[in-house]
């Protein structure tokens, strides 16, 4: 499919189209299609996404812009990281014009004029994060498994992950970032990712109500369509560890951080050391890095910015491949990281994914 570049273009363009964009009333809908590969993420998919929200931007009968995504499993779970490790591999620059696109529209979508919505219904991971909680409604459901997973495939949380990770409540996003555990839609908006809890079976009633809106619909007219079909969201269960999470993870390296969780003794500690010890010992410490400097940044696109540098980098080191093998090239779920300890990991190679 090609990037629509006007008005006129904006329809439905077919079910094989890997994004489908519509304008519906004054809504610019923007649904991704990829539902057997859980909608991850292409090149060819970020640059129509970006062209659409050209189009919507420029567009004065378009009042907002609503993004979800096809099938009932997830709305994004992420880049598609078997493309981006064999570009990495051949050396072509395809990964890197990926990000390069891709975080322009995750800058985009943080600073869009018009009311984003996203519906983050079922797994949004990494990527989908990126194309959702960087909006101004966010929308997730008693299905929702968001998570920046990418420690656990040798990467790093980018899409403005660590911009919005170093924001979280105390060290959560630490929490989040270093173990990559998914969390639900209550944790999910205790983290700061999400606004509002609205069951999955309500997603087509409260579509036609967003199509319903004027082009001159503010933030504040979309606030009360979505109250009208939002729920509690329930107890955080991440809350409930807040003490817990800020005391065993505010030190600024890994390791340390490991040896609280297991002297604190409890199941939740220990679960979390292991987990922790499971990820890429050079993705966890290189993280915890990234967040911490993070906390610093003035703005999402400085950390972009960094994220980009150590994304680029990852290519150039063992973990990444061996984590998209293990995790959906041989599927065997079992990595074999190098070095393969934390305090194996060598500080020149870490400096060498912050610049």
């Amino acid at each position: 499919m090609r990037a629509p570049d006007s008005e006129a273009e904006l329809t439905w363009d077919g079910t094989d189209a890997p994004v489908l964009v519509a304008r519906r009333g004054a809504v610019l809908h923007i649904r991704l299609n990829r539902p057997k590969a859980l909608n991850s993420l292409t090149l060819e998919m970020i640059r129509i996404i970006a062209a659409a929200l050209d189009v919507a931007e420029k567009d004065t009968a378009v009042g907002l812009v609503v993004i979800d995504g096809a099938g009932e499993r997830g709305f994004c779970a992420g880049g598609d990281i078997r493309s981006v490790s064999e570009s990495g591999r051949a050396g072509d620059g395809i990964a890197q014009a990926f990000w390069r696109a891709e975080y322009a529209v995750n800058a985009r979508i943080a600073a869009f004029p018009k009311p984003y919505v996203a519906f983050m219904d079922g797994i949004t991971m990494g990527g989908g994060v990126g194309l959702s909680a960087h909006g101004s409604h966010r929308i997730v459901t008693e299905r929702t498994r968001l998570a920046m997973p990418e420690t656990g495939i040798g990467f790093i949380p980018d899409v403005g992950g660590t911009w919005l990770l170093a924001r979280a409540p105390g060290e959560t996003g630490t929490y989040m970032g270093l173990t990559g555990n998914s969390v639900g839609a209550a944790d999910a908006i205790f983290a700061g990712f999400a606004d509002s809890v609205v069951p999955s079976a309500h997603w087509p009633a409260l579509l036609a109500a967003l199509l319903a809106l004027p082009s001159s619909a503010a933030a504040g007219d979309v606030d009360a369509v979505i109250a009208a079909f939002s729920e509690p969201a329930g107890q955080s269960l991440l809350s409930e560890q807040q003490s817990l999470i800020d005391r065993a993870m505010r030190a600024d390296d890994p390791s340390g951080i490991v040896d609280s969780l297991k002297a604190d003794g409890s199941a939740f500690a220990l679960e979390t050391a292991d987990t922790i010890l499971s990820r890429s010992p050079t993705s966890v410490t290189v993280t915890l890095a990234l967040l911490r400097l993070a906390r610093q940044s003035p703005s999402l696109e400085a950390c972009l910015a960094r994220e980009y540098a150590a994304a680029c980098q990852t290519l150039r080191g063992h973990d990444f491949y061996e984590g998209v093998r293990a995790a959906v090239i041989d599927k065997d779920r079992h990595p074999n990281w190098s070095p393969a300890t934390l305090s194996e990991v060598n500080a020149a190679v870490v400096a060498a994914h912050l610049h």
